[in-house]
């Protein structure tokens, strides 16, 4: 028995044995507190971390090489009417973020009398939060990556003329330059300023300096499916999920179970946020994965030479708005202040004083209801499909796709996100401000965004249209006609790699003079295309095709521009090389295709070398391709050992349905937590969620989730009061402070 302050009554915390809390309350009210309470008490200082984070509020901790970052990021925050912005999501939304903040704070007061390691490690306290620290943009912002893709297509444009970037861009994202507009103004510089919103912190030691670190944004994916009862083996639908997100301790989920009346609900949600945001309820099942909708548009604007806080709007020169604001920084006394700057259009957030030109970024989630995931509340309660898409309504940020089904077999996708409405120009390019012409009118309502609420093929599966694991998935469901649980399973762990299957064959028209690479060559034509962590094929063919990538890219753009092509133009490839022409390839277009095979296949050979290995054995994918479980504060030996877990081999790559991916050979992305759920026995649902739902050293559920994740293992997802008391491994339950005996 534990007593909690703000508890109107006694509140259950059974705690299964893989960790996952089930949480039973009287009220609503305490239900959320007791939430807020326990997800603390797991995982509170990346809960403190990451709201410093995405708040801009690192330089308070980690000193003056934080300061543009933090700038960076506060700018992108919602600064408008905060009861609009709570009523977007429901109007019980405050209220439960209130009493979910509530219960934060207790344990935070707990915390500062009673450090935990990692704050006593990292040198500060914990701070109280409030209701208003869960509106935050960052995540969203970071999410929805449509301004940076602006400016790669305006470096293209710049680097190549309008034709021939056009030509190298899929089908679909052709740039049209909008009239008034000169691409070369679009630097790199712009695109810098904007990575570094919500630039993840970054220790080099502890007490010691930081510095700031350029990341690439993580490139990142989902799969999610829903199996019609008419093709699943248990009669009633299946539902199926595994966002892929970066690979961390602690992890990015956590799963809890929250009952009250009007509330039995269970699955995953962000440590930081109230309510599920992942999984089902008593009559709903749902999955998602993110949807590249464009809702960020960047615009150039000119400045008046005599007054650089004007810009010109149509012929007339009109004042920005400048707000003062304060941060802090770690070891001084008073704070610095920063702008923040608007125009018409947007957060102004780099300047090119040489050109007296300014850039804005107008994106959704600056108006209400535009804090990531925090509308999940509203699909929590949904009690059928209609009701469940009638909640999505809600959801704005980050633009995502569902999957549903509910127990009378409804089965359906679709997309939710605040897309503006754009008239006479397409948005794929920044657009001048001055002339007017670029401006939004409204956004599309959720029956004009994407949908498929009766598929007729009895099931619908997402993979944010990638070519590559969407026509797996294409292949899969039309060669098998009904699915198990266990099915799904493996087809969340399936490896068999659609891109092999086309590229491979073209290896048969390689001839090189090198004896290991002509063999390299045989294992690849041998190779069943899988990407297991015990092939050396699969080793060498990864290499071999992040080697075409970079060479067919680099024929045709410098490095730098040529390395941010291949990140986010993937799909462009594999039809560039079956169907090669004189976009991609010079001359005789297959010799020219077939010579590039070849260099590339030689490189990537001299790479794997450069590993330990030689053709014939040593470096198989699973030896080279690893996930470590690092922690922030795991930078030095000892802080390794305590909070590391790892490195464990994986198999897969970036274009499998277990997708693995990350710079060189890492695997640094992927899916940590993914889950099934069985409609027609809730009871019978699985998860994973690596490493742990803690993220204290000092808890047995700390890592305990790693090897079961790493074995491609599922632990299971007891909903009814039998099956969570049949997995139960504790019990607590929370009182009110002045009723403890």
């Amino acid at each position: 028995m534990l007593a909690v302050d703000g508890l109107s009554a006694p509140v259950s915390v059974v705690r299964d044995r893989f960790g996952v809390p089930h949480i039973t309350a009287a009220t609503a009210d305490d239900l959320f507190l007791a939430q807020g309470f326990v997800q603390a008490g797991d995982r509170l200082f990346q809960m403190d971390l990451w709201r410093r984070s995405v708040q801009g509020r690192l330089a308070e901790v980690f000193g003056v090489n934080f300061v543009g970052r933090d700038a960076a990021t506060r700018r992108m925050q919602y600064h408008g009417d905060l009861d609009a912005e709570w009523a977007s999501y429901g109007p019980d939304t405050r209220a439960i973020a209130t009493a979910f903040v509530r219960g934060i704070n207790a344990w935070v007061a707990v915390a500062r009398e009673r450090p935990p390691q990692e704050f006593v490690l990292a040198g500060w306290l914990p701070d109280f939060w409030r209701p208003e620290d869960l509106l935050n943009r960052t995540d969203a912002f970071t999410s929805s990556d449509e301004a940076l893709r602006e400016v790669l297509r305006a470096r293209l444009v710049a680097a190549l003329g309008l034709a021939r970037a056009g030509e190298l861009l899929a089908a679909g994202t052709a740039a049209i330059v909008p009239a008034g507009l000169d691409p070369a103004v679009v630097t790199y510089a712009v695109g810098d300023v904007l990575r570094s919103v919500g630039t993840a912190p970054f220790f080099v030691g502890l007490e010691a300096p930081v510095a700031a670190v350029r990341l690439q944004p993580d490139l990142v994916g989902s799969n999610a499916w829903a199996v019609a009862a008419s093709r699943s083996a248990t009669g009633a639908p299946l539902v199926a999920t595994d966002p892929h997100r970066p690979l961390g301790n602690p992890s990015l989920r956590y799963l809890v179970h929250l009952t009250a009346p009007g509330w039995n609900v269970i699955g995953a949600t962000a440590p930081w946020l109230p309510g599920v945001v992942i999984g089902h309820n008593e009559r709903v099942a749902w999955g998602m994965a993110s949807f590249p909708a464009d809702v960020q548009d960047v615009y150039v604007e000119r400045l008046n030479p005599a007054n650089r806080h004007q810009v010109e709007d149509r012929g007339q020169w009109t004042n920005t708005t400048v707000v003062l604001e304060s941060l802090w920084l770690k070891g001084r006394k008073v704070p610095i202040a920063i702008e923040r700057e608007y125009t018409p259009h947007g957060v102004m957030f780099a300047i090119d004083s040489e050109k007296n030109l300014a850039f804005t970024v107008r994106w959704s989630g600056a108006e209400p209801g535009g804090a990531g995931e925090l509308a999940s509340l509203a699909l929590d309660r949904a009690a059928s499909a209609a009701e469940f898409r009638e909640a999505l309504g809600r959801w704005t940020m980050p633009p995502a796709e569902f999957v549903y089904a509910d127990r009378d077999g409804q089965i359906g996708s679709q997309v939710a996100a605040r897309v503006p409405i754009r008239s006479g120009w397409t948005g794929t390019l920044p657009a001048p401000s001055w002339t007017g012409a670029f401006e939004w009118k409204g956004w599309r309502t959720l029956d004009e965004l994407p949908k498929d609420t009766r598929p007729g093929g009895g099931y619908v599966a997402l993979a944010n249209r990638s070519l590559a694991r969407s026509g797996r998935l294409r292949d899969v469901f039309a060669a098998r006609r009904t699915f198990t649980l266990d099915d799904l399973k493996n087809l969340q762990h399936d490896v068999l790699s659609w891109t092999a299957e086309r590229l491979v064959p073209l290896a048969a028209r390689i001839r090189v003079d090198r004896e290991d690479v002509m063999r390299a060559r045989q294992q690849l034509l041998a190779w069943d295309r899988k990407v297991t962590g015990d092939s050396v094929a699969a080793a060498i063919y990864v290499t071999w095709e992040r080697a075409i990538r970079r060479m067919m890219a680099e024929q045709r753009l410098e490095r730098e521009l040529a390395t941010e092509f291949v990140a986010r133009n993937g799909d462009v490839f594999v039809p560039a090389l079956t169907s090669p022409s004189r976009r991609w390839f010079d001359g005789d277009v297959i010799q020219s295709r077939d010579a590039l095979l070849a260099r590339a296949l030689t490189a990537a050979v001299d790479e794997l070398r450069v590993q330990g290995g030689s053709v014939e054995a040593g470096w198989t994918w699973g030896r080279l391709h690893t996930t470590t479980f690092s922690h922030p504060l795991a930078i030095t030996d000892a802080a390794r050992r305590l909070f590391a877990i790892g490195p464990f081999g994986r198999a897969g790559y970036g274009d499998t349905l277990m997708s693995t991916a990350g710079p060189q050979f890492e695997a640094t992305t992927g899916a940590s937590f993914s889950a099934i759920f069985d409609v027609g026995d809730w009871d019978r649902s699985v998860a994973q969620n690596a490493p742990g739902q803690s993220g204290s050293p000092a808890s047995p559920h700390f890592g305990d989730l790693a090897k079961l994740w790493a074995a491609g293992e599922y632990f299971p997802l007891p909903f009814s009061d039998a099956a969570v008391q049949a997995q139960a491994e504790s019990t607590l339950t929370l009182v009110p402070r002045q009723s403890q005996k």
